[in-house]
């Protein structure tokens, strides 16, 4: 790889991680990890976050999405 193909995949990577970025605080904003369904556990000094109903949703509409994109 030479300087310039380099260069590429750092916009590109950049390009993404704005995105997935821009994604989690639109999910802030919708909700989400907040959900009835998300278990949250705060003994002392432990603390245990499962955010079930959460990925059960994130699931399903990556699911929809991606069938909707790649259908033949």
């Amino acid at each position: 790889m030479d300087v310039g193909q380099v260069g590429r995949v750092l916009l590109v990577v950049a390009a993404i991680a704005g995105l997935a970025g821009l994604l989690l605080v639109a999910a802030n904003a919708l909700g989400l990890g907040r959900l009835p369904g998300d278990v949250a556990v705060r003994r002392g000094n432990f603390r245990l976050y499962a955010p079930i109903a959460t990925s059960i949703v994130v699931s399903v509409v990556a699911t929809i999405v991606l069938n909707l994109l790649f259908r033949r």
